[in-house]
């Protein structure tokens, strides 16, 4: 299934954006990698639904042949014709955790590096204005607008607390990071120090300054998460909670469907046997439109409940798990009368 269908995925794509990819002169080695991206990062998403058809295209092949029949027939249970698919399933899985946990965050880097660099030029793809992290206990920054290809801040504003009082504060119209010294550099410095009640005030048209952040950083770009492997993605999480990120759900998203896209995987086959598995008067036709119709459901229910966690408080492992779950319930039910 896959390499019937990723090659008709990238055939499409290509047709589709090869204007803007002569148009923006992309080398032909980068749209090499990003095409190599393309196959594994869309292989990751689909691996569910290709097994799923896979499997009901090999059952059905069985039940039309009354393979199925003479198996039950000869006394050998439901559940023991559905342990050879529940061995593959577990290894098919195995694999699909391998890859969501290490590969795919890194074609997912390449993937949409490409996207964003030559097909989806000038794409805002950070956010950019009115920017205000707690970056530690007792460190919280601000800048009014940030324009990511100078990696420069504007209106900027530091504070450090200790406890519940406010021990200095820094004001500059600039910042900028200078790579090669690792320092920022603020244009039209004021820092206002606090102490015992007496304020004093420094002030410097420029001033170099280490400060405990990259400036980067201040803004990650929307598919952060998606490029990193599951450890970073854990500390990346954490680090972006305590700064008041508006985009934890989005990045919870990504972590929890590392895990759950595995179990659809069991979940999907053990459908997918018990809809093909009767012989049908129409034959491999039915059992190919009742599996696509029931694989259109699962990813109907999989993007709005994501779309829903990304853009709104909606609890991420609810989102995430619930499609899981109410197929479940199908799997189980269509499973028992299978065996019927």
């Amino acid at each position: 299934m896959l390499l019937l269908f990723i090659p008709i995925g990238i055939t499409v794509d290509l047709a589709e954006k090869v204007g803007k990819i002569l148009e923006n002169k992309a080398p032909f080695s980068e749209v090499s990698a990003y095409y190599l991206d393309f196959t594994v990062y869309f292989a990751n998403l689909l691996f569910p639904l290709f097994l799923f058809l896979s499997v009901i295209w090999f059952t059905s092949k069985l039940a039309n042949n009354t393979e199925i029949v003479a198996f039950l027939s000869s006394g050998v249970s439901f559940t023991r014709f559905l342990r050879p698919y529940l061995i593959g399933s577990t290894i098919v899985a195995g694999f699909a955790l391998f890859l969501g946990l290490y590969l795919a965050p890194i074609a997912s880097q390449g993937f949409n590096e490409f996207k964003f660099k030559y097909l989806k030029k000038n794409k805002q793809v950070q956010q950019t204005q009115e920017i205000y992290r707690q970056i530690n206990d007792n460190d919280y920054i601000y800048v009014s607008r940030f324009i990511p290809n100078r990696n420069l801040g504007m209106n900027f504003t530091y504070e450090h607390f200790d406890g519940n009082e406010l021990k200095y504060k820094i004001f500059a119209d600039n910042i900028r990071f200078v790579e090669e010294d690792s320092v920022y550099r603020l244009t039209s410095y004021v820092k206002r120090t606090y102490n015992n009640g007496i304020e004093s005030i420094e002030e410097e048209r420029r001033k170099d300054i280490a400060l405990p952040f990259e400036l980067e950083d201040l803004t990650p770009v929307e598919y952060a998460a998606e490029t990193k492997p599951y450890g970073e993605l854990l500390d990346f999480i954490a680090a972006e909670k305590r700064r008041g990120s508006p985009n934890i759900g989005r990045y919870e998203v990504v972590k929890l469907k590392k895990w759950s896209l595995p179990v659809s995987i069991y979940i999907l086959t053990i459908i997918a046997v018990a809809v093909s598995s009767v012989k049908r008067r129409g034959g491999m036709g039915v059992n190919l439109a009742v599996g696509i119709a029931i694989a259109m459901i699962y990813v109907f229910f999989d993007k709005i409940f994501g779309v829903m966690a990304e853009q709104s408080n909606f609890p991420a492992v609810i989102a995430v798990w619930f499609p899981n779950l109410i197929f479940g319930i199908l799997a189980v039910y269509l499973l028992q009368n299978a065996k019927r």
